[in-house]
């Protein structure tokens, strides 16, 4: 947590009014304390606290397009799972109502417990066998999210299944190109061959698409129970070994060159995790489900990653943020698309 940063401030006066008229505070005139969550990279997420409460509100980022930052379909899809899906914060209003902030936003409960981040887990000094765990809870936690009934919760309408996979191959490009500030030959490479080597036939169910480490909490520091699944911004219905791939994507491991655990921090990196082909064969195990085609998965939510670093540092070289976490998302980018393109030629994921 940290003091709001400059720029990201919150409209006090509207907002007050805003949670008094919606019945989540007594005295619209109530001093409060607002903080902001440090983790994340893309959704501003701000703590308030106020009247002996706290709330959690999000909201876009300053300077961002709607598409990849939509609130409502956040609020949705967990008000909507919410009974059957016991992981996710209670949601308690969303507005689209410009007039109060700018933009749209939601308001949820404050979830306690442990989201482990990569400083997180070097405070926290976390054995191997702590480590097992985690990785064994975290993927519990991503197959029973595959295995939600969609239908039951009434979220058939969230997406189209059919044909998923070449959408995303088409929009991910497509979004790349349009956020690229430099030449990256890996990038058309890899651009290239998804295109020729994709999927035609898969399974679909509700995904996630950005499932790892620092989107739960977990309970306490037996790591055994997760209270709460975060970020829920593009989730949809579509292939879940894409969402598969994704998190293949984010698991940096021990192995890796020092570079790329420089680039892509993750608390996957140290002792006691699992590798990728390790991730692989257990989730086969737990989901059942039979896993063809890796390299195009794998490939994919490297590359997709690399977008969305992409965006975010286009958004700070246009000026749109400050934030000096963003100033080398660009090389990221291209770390991400060089690495998807070694394994679609090495045929490897770890």
């Amino acid at each position: 947590m940290q003091t709001v940063r400059k720029g990201e401030e919150l409209r006090e006066e509207a907002l007050k009014k805003f949670l008094f008229d919606k019945g989540l505070i007594t005295d619209s005139k109530s001093e409060w304390q607002v903080t902001q969550f440090t983790h994340g990279y893309s959704n501003l997420t701000y703590l308030l606290q106020l009247e002996n409460k706290e709330y959690v509100l999000r909201r876009p980022p300053f300077g961002a397009i709607k598409r990849g930052h939509d609130m409502s379909r956040e609020f949705n899809v967990q008000s909507k799972i919410y009974n059957s899906f016991s992981q996710v914060p209670k949601m308690y209003t969303f507005t689209e109502d410009d007039t109060i902030l700018g933009c749209p936003f939601y308001i949820m409960e404050k979830v306690d417990g442990i989201i482990l981040t990569i400083q997180e887990a070097k405070q926290r000094n976390l054995n191997e066998n702590d480590f097992k765990t985690i990785a064994n809870t975290w993927l519990d936690t991503f197959v029973t999210l595959h295995a939600i009934d969609y239908r039951e919760a009434g979220l058939e309408n969230l997406g189209k299944p059919e044909g998923y996979v070449q959408r995303q191959v088409v929009n991910w490009s497509k979004q790349y190109l349009k956020a690229a500030t430099e030449d990256i030959p890996a990038s058309k490479k890899v651009m290239k061959w998804m295109e020729e080597n994709q999927p035609v036939t898969y399974n679909h169910s509700l995904i996630h698409n950005d499932f790892k480490y620092d989107n739960i909490v977990f309970k306490d520091n037996t790591w055994q129970e997760v209270t709460a699944v975060l970020d829920w911004e593009m989730a949809t219905l579509g292939d879940p070994l894409m969402d598969l791939g994704t998190s293949l994507g984010y698991w940096t491991m021990s192995t890796d060159h020092a570079f790329v655990q420089q680039g892509i921090p993750s608390p996957t990196s140290f002792k006691g995790n699992p590798s990728r082909s390790e991730i692989v064969e257990l989730y086969t195990r737990k989901s059942g489900r039979e896993i063809q085609n890796l390299i195009f998965y794998y490939a994919f939510g490297l590359f997709k990653i690399a977008v969305i670093a992409q965006q975010i540092y286009y958004r700070y070289h246009k000026g749109l943020t400050t934030d000096p976490r963003f100033s080398k998302l660009n090389k990221a980018a291209e770390l991400l698309c060089n690495l998807a393109y070694q394994a679609i030629q090495t045929k490897k994921i770890d």
